[in-house]
């Protein structure tokens, strides 16, 4: 895999199950969000005590092709991107990452 590829996007069946039935969420919007993430945002790191992850759990928002948006949560470990949530942006959610993003 060379540096510019993006690292492999791990998501366990119970976050697929979750993502469909709870959020609406296809896999197909989750992979469109990704590729319209504007790389001159930042990820957020999610501080809440109550989502604090080791490593930490970093989201952004992006449109998928339809222009949804999307919030999505998810940690990086050795073997990739690993999937935590995806669902759509609360106006708080927006608020927060329009301002330090």
């Amino acid at each position: 895999m060379s540096s510019k590829e993006p690292p492999p996007l791990q998501v366990s069946e119970r976050v697929r199950e979750k993502l469909l039935h709870k959020h609406n969420v296809t896999m197909n919007e989750v992979r469109e969000a990704f590729g319209a993430r504007n790389s001159n945002r930042k990820f957020l790191t999610d501080n809440r005590e109550d989502h604090k992850t080791n490593p930490p759990t970093l989201w952004f928002i992006a449109q998928t092709d339809r222009g949804r948006d999307l919030k999505i949560s998810f940690i990086v470990l050795d073997d990739g991107v690993h999937l935590k949530s995806v669902y759509e942006p609360n106006s708080e959610e927006i608020r927060i990452y329009n301002k330090y993003s």
